[in-house]
C-alpha cells in the first residue's frame, strides 16, 4: 500500500493528489454517513429498555405515570393516591405498604409486583393484569376489578372473599375471567 502511494505521490502534483483522494474516498464516506444514518435510526427505533426507578417514601399524590414503562421500579411506602398508572407496564414493581388509594391502574400490567400492605382502597384496577403478585396483606376495599387477571396471586381469604363478592367480566389482553383467576366458588 505504501509503495502505490509513493508512486501516485511521484506522479502528480499537490492539487491533482487531492482530487484524486477526494475521488477514492468519496464512495467511503458516503458509506460512512449511510452507515452511521442507519445505526442512528436503529438505535432511535428500538425498544429503550427500562431504567428501574426509586420512587420510595416519595409523595406521588395525583401523578401522571399513565402509559410509562416502570418495570421493576420501587415504590416503597410512596404515597400514590389518587395517581394516574392507566395502561402502565408495572412488572416486578414493589409497591409495599404503598398508598394507592383511589389510584387509577386500568389496564396496567402489575405481572409479579408486591402489593404486600398496599392500600388500593377504591382503586381502579379493571382489566389490570396482576399475574403472579404478593398481595397477602393489600387492602382492595371498594376497588373495581372488572376483568382483572389475579391468576396465582397471594391474597388473604377474607379479602379474596371481598374480591369474589363484586368480581365480573373478563380480561382483554389474557382472555381469563376474573371470578376464575380469583377461584371463587
Amino acid at each position: 500500500m505504501c509503495e502505490v502511494w509513493a508512486r501516485l505521490v511521484r506522479r502528480v502534483n499537490g492539487a491533482e493528489l487531492w482530487q484524486r483522494l477526494q475521488a477514492l474516498l468519496l464512495p467511503s464516506r458516503r458509506l460512512l454517513v449511510w452507515s452511521l444514518v442507519l445505526v442512528g435510526a436503529i438505535a432511535l427505533l428500538s425498544p429503550v429498555p427500562a431504567l428501574a426507578l426509586d420512587y420510595n417514601r416519595e409523595n406521588l399524590v395525583d401523578a401522571d405515570f399513565s402509559g410509562r414503562d416502570l418495570t421493576d421500579s420501587s415504590f416503597t411506602k410512596a404515597n400514590l393516591r389518587n395517581a394516574n398508572l392507566s395502561h402502565t407496564q408495572l412488572q416486578g414493581v414493589s409497591f409495599f405498604a404503598a398508598n394507592l388509594e383511589d389510584a387509577n391502574l386500568e389496564a396496567a400490567n402489575l405481572t409479579n409486583a408486591t402489593l404486600d400492605s398496599a392500600r388500593l382502597v377504591e382503586a381502579n384496577l379493571k382489566n389490570a393484569i396482576l399475574e403472579g403478585a404478593f398481595a397477602f396483606n393489600a387492602r382492595f376495599e371498594g376497588a373495581i376489578i372488572d376483568g382483572a387477571d389475579f391468576t396465582d396471586v397471594l391474597l388473604r381469604e377474607d379479602m379474596q372473599d371481598k374480591l369474589c363478592a363484586v368480581a365480573q367480566g373478563t380480561n382483554p389482553v389474557t382472555g381469563r375471567n376474573t371470578r376464575d383467576t380469583l377461584n371463587c366458588f
